[in-house]
């Protein structure tokens, strides 16, 4: 049976210490079809933490004793199934998330890649550093932690949990995932695979909602760290939960990733199509897509005229079918957040630009949005403060390169930017005044951050670094043996007067 029929027959139940798990069932639904039931999950609640906490637990000292290499090796094993059935696991996230087949079987392809990846890191997690001098012998090395609570966001559901429980997992610690209340299918059937790849216990998987399964992992006093990629207002709550016991964290949150076009550009097709495929790729949903635009006064009517004429290409309707270039929003609340902007900037009094088509006319049987250009807003606007996650972009003009920075560092997010320059060099130099965690040039899409480039955000964006061997890093401690031989004493002992 495919990976697709399982979803559509089959429900996934619960995965602790290597067992299924049944629960309260919840139905997954195709956002570009409401009527049509892709699968369903069980979900759990804190007796289901409880009991994956204590198998992660119970599994973490044999799985820590382990060479790197070897626990590598099970990474290894799972991208092997991954591209075996890479066709019936890219239309289940189709199905299950909206976003087009091509992008769906991007994410899980870059998945087996992701943990080939970090397989090839297992020397790297194990290393050793001794220093031996006047001191003694000093080690410094690299320790598991215990158990890492991942808790996943729904945009690319499969390609995060993997960047965030590849390291983990090779540094020698044992894992709880909770999956998204969304697109959790493709997730859970890759998991099942990880997990068949290792003894039970070492990955365990949990659903439920936030206030329950979520709290009750990131309250846990057995859990020693949390990754999450999500919101920044969740990514708060749980910095605040797991205060009470000092977890140590990784938050890759929220953006609002501006693009400046520099007056040094030119605007031609290619920087036309890098920013339309940067900004519109699943439906928006791309935590550092470019979301709002900022060109010189000198080029933005030409910038407009172009950006808005390639957008209006764009095909939109359901992710199956290979002419369309754009999915659906992924669930009604992401659908009413986008919605509201959008009548926000008109209420503004904002040139709003619907374009694209649709397919077919069955648009309102989904969370079909067609992609939008606003311009005349104003800096303070909701639309250019807020990240709207949505196939909504609003385009402002500025009129000195100083100015342009201001307005792009005017954010509480710094999770990415870009600079758009025909002179590099100077581009460069712009980004190093940029207040964000990954400046790109002359390109800002999906696949811009490699996965061997530290990632993360400044300011509300985010705390610590995922991707590359600074993830490993932050999935262990540093320990120090030091036998200090310089500091040993001679003990004398007065000699016994004899009798």
């Amino acid at each position: 049976m495919t990976a697709t029929d399982q979803a559509a027959t089959v429900t996934i139940p619960l995965l602790i210490d290597g067992r299924d798990v049944d629960g309260p069932i919840t139905e997954v639904r195709n956002p570009a079809r409401l009527t049509e039931t892709v699968g369903g999950y069980a979900t759990g609640d804190g007796a289901s933490v409880d009991a994956a906490v204590a198998a992660a637990e119970a599994a973490f000292p044999g799985w820590a004793a382990r060479p790197a290499r070897d626990r590598a090796a099970a990474l290894t094993l799972t991208a092997d199934a991954i591209d075996a059935d890479l066709a019936n696991l890219s239309t289940l996230l189709t199905r299950e998330h909206g976003k087009i087949l091509a992008d769906a079987t991007a994410e899980i392809a870059n998945t087996a890649r992701t943990l080939r990846y970090y397989t090839g890191l297992a020397d790297y997690a194990s290393r050793e550093t001794t220093t031996e001098d006047h001191r003694g012998r000093i080690v410094e090395r690299r320790a598991a932690m215990g158990v890492v609570a991942v808790i996943v966001p729904w945009n690319y559901p499969v390609l995060l949990a993997t960047l965030m429980i590849a390291p983990a997992l090779v540094a020698g610690n044992t894992v709880v995932v909770k999956l998204p209340d969304n697109s959790p299918l493709a997730l859970a059937l890759v998991l099942r695979r990880l997990a068949s790849a290792v003894e039970p216990g070492v990955v365990n998987v949990v659903a439920g909602s936030g206030q329950d399964v979520g709290a009750a992992l990131t309250t846990h006093p057995r859990v020693r760290k949390v990754s999450f990629t999500g919101s920044t207002a969740t990514g708060r709550a749980i910095m605040r939960d797991a205060s009470v016991n000092l977890k140590n964290l990784s938050l890759e949150l929220g953006g609002n990733d501006p693009a400046i076009v520099l007056d040094s550009a030119t605007v031609d097709a290619q920087l036309i199509d890098e920013l339309v495929r940067g900004a519109f790729t699943s439906t928006g949903q791309v935590c550092y897509a470019p979301k709002r635009l900022y060109v010189h006064r000198n080029l933005f009517d030409e910038f407009t005229e172009a950006f808005t004429a390639a957008t209006d290409t764009l095909v939109v309707g359901d992710g199956l079918d290979p002419a369309v270039r754009m999915g659906p929003l992924n669930n009604r609340q992401q659908h009413r957040t986008v919605t509201d902007l959008i009548q926000a900037s008109r209420s503004e009094g904002a040139s709003v630009a619907e374009v694209g088509q649709y397919l077919d006319a069955d648009a309102d049987g989904g969370y079909f949005l067609r992609p939008t250009i606003v311009t005349g807003l104003r800096q303070n606007s909701a639309l250019v403060q807020q990240e709207q996650f949505g196939p909504v972009v609003p385009i402002l003009a500025y009129d000195t390169e100083d100015e342009a920075i201001a307005l792009a560092n005017d954010s509480e997010y710094g999770l990415a930017a870009s600079v758009w320059s025909d002179d590099v060099d100077h581009a460069f130099d712009v980004g190093r005044r940029i207040q964000a965690g990954s400046v790109f040039v002359n390109i800002h899409r999906v696949g811009a951050s490699d996965p061997s480039m530290p990632f993360g955000g400044f300011k509300q964006s985010g705390i610590g670094r995922g991707h590359g061997e600074i993830a490993l890093d932050e999935a262990s401690e540093v320990q120090i043996l030091a036998d200090r031989i310089d500091m040993h004493t001679k003990l004398t002992h007065p000699k016994k007067a004899r009798p």
